[in-house]
């Protein structure tokens, strides 16, 4: 008799502790009864039937997943390569278990061709200044699809978009054609409003009895030739009109 309970006992510690199942915080216990799904665990100590029941347990947690470079044909027919990331987590720990084989793999596989897919549609400028949107774009459409799997996308970050050597010399020669365009813009601008001014201080300098004889004799005097070079002004008519009426001013005023 006494055998017979030890053995009861031995069982009975088999079945029962070696059953003992612990699910962590982060994760779900999917149960499977004699191959069947009877239910999902949530954290905290769990108990199976060895040998009747077993525990697949999922990673709720955020998954980060590269996808590595690859080659990609935009809409104007420019070769890129692209590499990105895939952020997503497991929303219904049942279908990512019961529903898709490696959920992971077939995440990045499906944003690898999403990304293919859009980045096919669109043209290179596109492409470079609107990054955010197409990624945007990319994760919603594989938010869509991964959806049955249980799986919630939560962002796709396009990384590196490396062009060909020759595209990219061809977009510095622009740019720096651009900026010379800029420039001269602004010079000509300058000449402009230079030329403006010079238009309002001459009719000023017209107005004024004399004006513009002594201008004239001031930018003589501010010349300071080569002692070696002689220097000849041939001066206007109208200048020495215009010292003749400055003398007869100064003589009216004394």
């Amino acid at each position: 008799m006494s055998m017979f309970i030890w053995i009861l006992l031995a069982i009975f510690i088999v079945f029962g502790l070696g059953g003992l199942r612990v699910v962590n915080q982060y994760e779900r216990g999917v149960i499977l009864t004699l191959g069947k799904y009877t239910g999902t665990f949530n954290p905290g100590l769990r108990w199976i039937l060895i040998g009747i029941q077993r525990m697949i347990k999922v990673d709720m947690r955020i998954t980060t997943v590269d996808i590595p470079r690859q080659e990609a044909i935009t809409k104007d027919n420019v070769p890129v390569g692209i590499n990105a990331v895939v952020y997503f987590r497991v929303a219904r720990a049942e279908d990512a278990v019961l529903k898709i084989e490696n959920y992971s793999y077939a995440t990045s596989q499906y944003a690898l061709a999403a990304m293919r897919d859009i980045v096919g549609g669109v043209e290179l400028d596109i492409l470079l200044t609107e990054r955010e949107r197409i990624a945007i774009d990319i994760k919603q459409v594989v938010d869509k699809e991964t959806d049955p799997w249980g799986i919630d996308v939560t962002a796709i970050k396009m990384q590196d978009i490396e062009l060909p050597a020759g595209m990219k010399r061809a977009m510095a020669a622009q740019a720096e054609t651009e900026r010379e365009k800029r420039a001269i813009i602004i010079k000509a601008e300058g000449e402009v409003k230079a030329a403006e001014n010079l238009q309002k201080a001459a009719t000023i300098l017209g107005n004024v009895p004399g004006g513009l004889s002594l201008r004239t004799l001031e930018t003589i005097d501010k010349l300071q030739p080569d002692p070696s070079k002689t220097v000849i002004f041939a001066l206007p008519v109208e200048i020495l009109d215009g010292i003749k009426s400055l003398i007869a001013e100064r003589k009216k005023n004394k």
